[in-house]
């Protein structure tokens, strides 16, 4: 009997809100018809401005009260099944309990669109000289409207017959609501609709009552200003929250006559002067121990001050809630300052902004992120003559990457800045495409190309160039190389503003290098001029290599002619000077020491702008947004030509992965201190593209290319190369040893171990470093002894080619081996055989040992090849011999020369003098140091032998000895 008692109840209530949705309905109805729809017709002048937008309004107020009417329309239905069909219409199936959001949207767009009318006091401009007709109009609603007066202005008579049915309706609805929910069991399906759909209507009771006291504030400011004022600040879309009239405040130092908080921007009134500031974009700070609040906007700040604390609370706790509204962007619901967002705005946001004040950034508009006032983030900058910066912020200047576009006069042309900024300038590493289509990659200082940087000319330039080296306040200066792709000439030496200035080397395409003094980009004084075929002039001679005045020549065959020279009328070189033809033909291996740029240029100070910022990242601690400022970044280097300056994005790492990848790689340091896994963790650093030490050897390897690769590759700067590798081990060395104390450092230690002194350093380089470095560079530094090394290697293969000829019986007794030491059981073949099948058998192990030399690049490795090969050849005497034996010099020679000369391995002087330069100092003096030793009396008795071979008496003729 309880339950039925309850199920009766529900029905009465549903019964109740049935009659409410009819009266609603009908009310509604009357309203669009005798007053809306006429309204829309007795607008007095609606092509006029203030017209048209009435016009616009009562249309948006009409058309939300049809939405209401067909919502209402909707509900009414819904009740109508309900109490006819109980058992298969649940309560969930009513809109204004199963869909309370959506008629929450339709109330709510109802109410914007009158309280716009009334803040615009269309009812005011539309109900003029018109009072017995829209008295008329409204007296059909008194049986919907109990309580309603038609006492004073049309214009109120109108508003309130638009408004009172909704508040009556609403106020109707939570009653009945609430009796629902009690005929309702505790543990009913509907219980939690009902009261989700008592609270959103409570809630829009209050957003109602607020909406109108909020507008009839609006729409009473504009009695109490002028009209131009009026106009500017009585808009529909402001709502006016709080008046200095009402409670009183001042701002300072503006000196404002009036302040105002509307629901989007605080308002300061100076005269006829109105500064509006956006709410987004307001920043407010009580100041400590004072009534006061400090201000912020993007470009003014000032504080409002009052006399009253409670005043201050009361301004303070408005102009929060609105700034938290205007950065939601749509009205507080149910009320201002009581919806689910924090009560206090946050500091960062993220909002658009022109800029008017003088400056960099004058007209310029800001989108993205802020800080108290501030661009501090992401955002964009666009001007109005087409520049545009994307990138990072900090306090209101670029800072961090950017991408920078700015226009030519051209179209569709513009320089692209791909840089990092500090403070508003180009600071540290960063790529610039050209309008010309030249591009720059390097680093930069206070805007200006500064410090290392490599400059490349547009691929189809009439005088196409590539310059790789140091800048100075956007000038060429310092040590660099620049390669002229037209005549085909490297520069190499020392710039000053932008002309060659000091010493400097230049190499042709022709093979000709010479070293002089240069001066405002013109050769000054004696300089040294070295030909393809080694003649060396020393003196002083003209741009195109002419020697002319004071100067001496050294010929291949070493005589020397000094003197004056000079050009004659006709062709070829006058001279007055002494011929010396007593000289000796020089050795080969002595033009090894025509070595250009080694004293010129010291070694430890040709890169400063390459070690410099990696040295400067160190001291910083490796910091996070030092890490691609100075260590570069991944970018697209296509040349594609852009259409739209909206091409602004570059393919990089991001950087907080970089600052992660950067805290592994220190950890993973301290783990591999050990020698044998310190080795392992080098060798994996510097073959990583993003590892610190693996990005300086990837600029250094640019920088040994532009000097010693292509066409450039001169066998006179091999001295250069030889030390300019040596140093860049040394420097990666002591970039290793700068990370650990970055890693210990992180970690609370210190290095254990006193400082390195040289000694130490030098062999910890060599035995560590070095090996590792130098396949870096192999390739262009292998060239150079090549070309170095050629006389000699001629001379050499001619020797192998002649001593392939021998068999091996011959060539052993050719090369005076003590017969007990010939491997005999390897010779037990008939005479027929022993010319097609016993060649080169002999010692093949020690041979196929030493052909191993070639396939590595370490010199240690090298030399440890050299070691198997030299316990090859004694294994196969032990062998011989039925015994250990261990060679002596004098038989381990001739032994060697054989082997080696079986291996025919090319270029074996260029290989000996590579070993020997980068050769560990460790072990001279030692068993690698005689082994290489042997192997060069092994090479020159091999060069030596081919002239030997043409001076052999008639039994040893070549014919027979096959």
């Amino acid at each position: 009997m309880a339950s039925l008692g309850g199920a009766m109840c529900s029905r009465e209530v549903e019964a109740a809100l049935l009659r409410l949705e009819e009266t609603f309905s009908a009310s509604l109805a009357h309203v669009n018809t005798r007053i809306l729809q006429p309204l829309l017709l007795a607008d007095p002048e609606p092509w006029e401005p203030r017209g048209r937008e009435h016009l616009q309004l009562l249309q948006q107020l009409l058309r939300s009260s049809q939405q209401l009417r067909q919502l209402t329309e909707q509900s009414l239905q819904s009740l109508l099944k309900r109490l006819h069909q109980p058992r298969t219409t649940g309560l969930e199936a009513l809109p204004l309990l199963g869909s309370a959001d959506g008629v929450l949207q339709v109330h709510l767009e109802y109410i914007e669109s009158y309280t716009s009318c009334l803040v615009a006091q269309v009812f005011q401009q539309v109900a003029k000289g018109k009072r017995e007709h829209w008295l008329a109009q409204c007296r059909p609603l008194q049986k919907y409207l109990a309580g309603m007066s038609f006492e004073g202005s049309v214009d109120a008579v109108l508003g309130q017959a638009l408004c009172q049915p909704l508040a009556q309706h609403l106020q109707q609805y939570i009653l009945l609501l609430l009796r629902l929910r009690d005929t309702l069991r505790k543990h009913h399906p509907a219980q939690e609709l009902v009261i989700n759909a008592i609270t959103l209507y409570g809630n829009l009771q209050s957003f109602l009552q607020q909406a109108l006291d909020q507008a009839v504030a609006t729409q009473a400011l504009g009695h109490s200003l002028s009209s131009r004022l009026k106009d500017a600040l009585c808009t529909p879309g402001h709502r006016l929250l709080q008046d200095s009239q009402d409670i009183p405040v001042t701002a300072i130092p503006l000196r404002a006559e009036r302040v105002l908080l509307f629901d989007d921007a605080l308002v300061l009134l100076k005269g006829p002067n109105i500064h509006s500031f956006d709410l987004r974009l307001v920043w407010v700070h009580p100041v400590q121990d004072r009534c006061m609040l400090r201000v912020v906007t993007p470009e003014d700040e000032f504080s409002l001050c009052v006399r009253d604390p409670q005043d201050l609370v009361v301004w303070q706790w408005k102009v929060s809630q609105a700034v938290c509204q205007a950065l939601r962007g749509k009205k507080d619901f149910p009320v201002l300052g009581a919806g689910p967002a924090p009560s206090e705005p946050p500091a960062c946001r993220s909002a658009a902004y022109t800029f008017r004040t003088k400056g960099h950034l004058c007209r310029a508009t800001y989108e993205g992120e802020w800080y108290s006032g501030r661009p501090h983030g992401k955002g964009t900058l666009k001007w109005p003559d087409g520049r545009n910066h994307v990138g990072n912020f900090r306090w209101g200047l670029e800072h961090g990457f950017g991408i920078y576009l700015v226009p030519k006069a051209i179209e569709d042309k513009f320089d692209c800045y791909k840089c990092h900024w500090q403070e508003g300038t180009m600071q540290g590493y960063g790529i610039c495409e050209y309008s010309s289509e030249e591009v720059y990659r390097g680093y930069f200082q206070a805007g200006l190309r500064h410090g290392f940087g490599v400059l490349d000319s547009a691929p189809q330039a009439p005088q196409p160039f590539r310059y790789t080296g140091h800048w100075a306040k956007d000038q060429r200066s310092g040590y660099g190389i620049q390669e002229d792709g037209n005549s085909g000439e490297r520069y190499i030496g020392m710039w000053q503003a932008d002309q060659r200035n000091g010493s400097g080397v230049v190499v042709t395409q022709a093979g000709i290098c010479y070293q002089s003094t240069f001066q405002a980009d013109k050769m000054v004084g004696p300089g040294v001029l070295l030909s393809e075929d080694d003649s060396l002039y020393e003196g002083t001679f003209t741009k195109d290599l002419t020697p002319e005045g004071k100067g001496k020549i050294t010929f291949p065959n070493g005589f020397t002619l000094e003197g004056w020279f000079g050009s004659g009328t006709g062709r070829g070189l006058n001279t007055q000077g002494v011929l010396d033809t007593a000289a000796l033909p020089p050795d080969p291996s002595s033009t090894c020491k025509r070595q250009l740029g080694v004293d010129a240029f010291p070694v430890e100070s040709r890169w400063p702008g390459v070690y410099g910022p990696f040295r400067v990242f160190m001291v910083a601690g490796c910091p996070g947004e030092l890490q691609e400022a100075l260590l570069g970044f991944h970018v697209q280097r296509s040349r594609v030509p852009r259409r739209a300056q909206d091409y602004l994005r570059c393919e990089r790492s991001c950087l907080e992965d970089e600052a992660g990848r950067m805290e592994d790689a220190l950890e993973e340091l301290l783990c591999h201190r050990e020698p044998a896994a310190l080795q392992r963790y080098l060798q994996k650093a510097l073959n990583s593209t993003w590892h610190p030490l693996g990005k300086l050897l990837r600029t250094l390897m640019l920088t040994f290319q532009a000097t010693y690769g292509g066409f450039g590759a001169n066998k006179h700067l091999q001295g250069m190369a030889q030390g300019e590798v040596k140093q860049h081990a040394r420097e990666l060395w002591a970039a290793y040893r700068g990370l650990l104390r970055v890693a210990l450092q992180r970690k609370g230690q210190a290095l254990e171990e006193e400082p390195e002194d040289a000694e130490t350093r030098d062999l910890q380089v060599h035995r560590l470093m070095l090996p590792l470095v130098l396949p870096s560079f192999y390739s262009e530094l292998f060239t150079l002894y090549l070309l170095l090394h050629e006389p000699e290697d001629a001379l050499y293969s001619q020797g192998i080619a002649s001593l392939s000829l021998f068999p091996d019986s011959k060539l052993l007794e050719f090369l005076d081996v003590h017969k007990h030491l010939w491997p005999l059981k390897d010779l037990r073949l008939t005479s027929n055989q022993r010319s097609s099948l016993v060649r080169d058998r002999c010692f093949l192990s020690a041979t196929e040992c030493l052909q191993k030399i070639i396939t590595t690049v370490d010199p240690r490795e090298k030399l440890e090849v050299l070691e198997k090969t030299y316990g090859e050849i004694e294994a196969t005497v032990s062998r011989v011999l039925g015994r250990e034996h261990k060679l002596p010099m004098d038989d381990l020679l001739p032994l060697l020369i054989y082997v080696v000369s079986r291996a025919r391995i090319q270029h074996l002087g260029a290989e000996i003098h590579l070993i020997r330069d980068m050769m560990d100092p460790v072990h001279t003096g030692g068993l690698y140091d005689f082994l290489l030793t042997a192997l060069e009396s092994c090479y020159e008795h091999i060069q030596k032998g081919g002239m030997r071979l043409r001076r052999l008496p008639g039994h040893w003729d070549l014919r027979d000895l096959s």
